[in-house]
């Protein structure tokens, strides 16, 4: 198993990490979100850029990115999600691809998440220029309807690292309790046969919550809190997540 080191955090050793997201929509709320974000106990903090009203003006949104990243003082990991992922707004594959490519090239954060699901060329010219640019990956997938049978969710895990992703995500909606132990038995199984990267995965909702805990136990290296606002369903408030994480 890898590791994958950013700035002093390192994700697939020791407890799981707190990831703690920023999802203000103008400048001035962004600002006060990563003042307050700076004194939480995370260990790196999330911009969704798709709910920041600007985002369209890629250039100034980078140059933004690097007064986010000064006031945090912490690893920043940038993402823009997906309409079709539970994403705030709707983007063409090209507008997507190229919002990347100027953060990439004109902006100052650690971490850009990557969809599995967008087109194939666009995904490995990202990930190409961001480890130009000494850039990690997190690529992800989302389904908030359903959980997939452990095999697709293993699958799905196997093609990130096929794609060259340094860090591997999938979240998943449970319907029962059964769905909950179904993420968590692909999540220790992916860890413990397929994985040489870290692994993030989670159930959602008030019934997934248990696999935003455990992660220690499963193969799961890292879990999102909320500090203010959650951005996806089941999010346990940092304080919280942090002492429960303690325990275990």
């Amino acid at each position: 198993m890898k590791t994958v080191t950013i700035d002093t955090v390192t994700l697939g050793e020791g407890k799981p990490k707190i990831i703690v997201p920023l999802v203000g929509r103008t400048k001035e709320e962004i600002i006060q979100e990563a003042e307050f974000v700076a004194t939480v106990d995370c260990d790196i903090v999330e911009w969704r850029i798709d709910f920041y009203e600007d985002i369209l003006d890629f250039s100034a949104a980078a140059q933004f990115s690097k007064q986010v990243k000064k006031i945090l003082n912490k690893p920043l990991l940038v993402t823009f999600r997906t309409k079709q992922e539970g994403g705030e707004l709707a983007l063409s594959d090209e507008k997507y691809f190229e919002m990347y490519r100027v953060l990439l090239n004109e902006g100052s954060f650690d971490l850009l998440d990557v969809e599995l699901f967008m087109p194939a060329v666009g995904v490995g010219q990202t990930i190409e220029l961001a480890h130009e640019k000494n850039k990690k990956i997190i690529m992800c997938n989302h389904d908030f309807d359903k959980t997939p049978a452990k095999e697709v969710i293993i699958e799905r895990l196997c093609k990130m690292q096929e794609l060259g992703a340094d860090i591997c995500k999938i979240a998943v909606m449970p319907q029962t309790t059964a769905d909950v132990i179904t993420l968590l038995d692909a999540t220790q199984e992916m860890y413990h046969k397929h994985a040489d990267r870290p692994l993030i995965t989670m159930s959602m909702g008030s019934l997934g919550v248990v696999s935003r805990v455990s992660g220690a136990t499963f193969g799961s290296s890292a879990t999102f809190g909320a500090a203010k606002k959650a951005s996806a369903p089941g999010q346990v408030s940092v304080d919280e997540l942090r002492s429960i994480l303690e325990v275990l």
